[in-house]
């Protein structure tokens, strides 16, 4: 397969984990076609045997930060931002409760943010967030139990939310 045919496959998902970042549709899209071009003018820089996936979510990664650096936003939670404006479904408990956890996602701080999304999201390995992130996989472990946690009491405490707080379920 080629290398445009193989970036082609992971769109999707850089879709979906730019939109999970940004909260807005249209700054997901700018940031995964910037993503696409970038990967394109450099994918000659990529080992053999690469996980392309990783590669391409690092250079999402790294161009969404540079993009709030040149904002001058460290975490994206204020008045005006897009998620909290957003209308949820009429008459669709499901869709308050989603509206709620994308509430709670976004009043994390941004480094559990992306620990969060990419484990639970996007379903990597903590070896390949670390590996994305540069940082060790205890950090990465660290970070996602305090991200659980942290939406677990922001869940609680939102007295608009229908659903029951989140549960821990064990994988065994």
């Amino acid at each position: 397969m080629s290398f445009e045919a193989d970036m082609v496959v992971w769109l999707p998902a850089l879709r979906r984990y730019a939109r999970a970042l940004t909260g807005d549709a249209a700054w997901a899209d700018d940031l995964v076609q910037d993503t696409a071009e970038r990967a394109l003018n450099r994918w000659h820089t990529l080992q053999p045997q690469s996980n392309v996936r990783a590669w391409l979510l690092t250079i999402l990664r790294h161009l969404y930060i540079d993009q709030l650096r040149k904002r001058r936003e460290i975490a994206v939670d204020e008045d005006s931002a897009p998620w909290r404006t957003m209308a949820a479904p009429a008459d669709e408990v499901d869709g308050l409760f989603l509206l709620d956890v994308q509430r709670a996602l976004y009043r994390l701080p941004l480094d559990q943010r992306e620990v969060l999304l990419l484990v639970g999201l996007e379903e990597l390995s903590y070896q390949q967030v670390a590996a994305i992130l540069d940082i060790p996989v205890g950090t990465v472990m660290s970070r996602l139990s305090r991200a659980r946690e942290r939406m677990r009491s922001l869940l609680k405490e939102d007295p608009g939310s229908k659903r029951p707080p989140l549960k821990v379920v064990s994988n065994k």
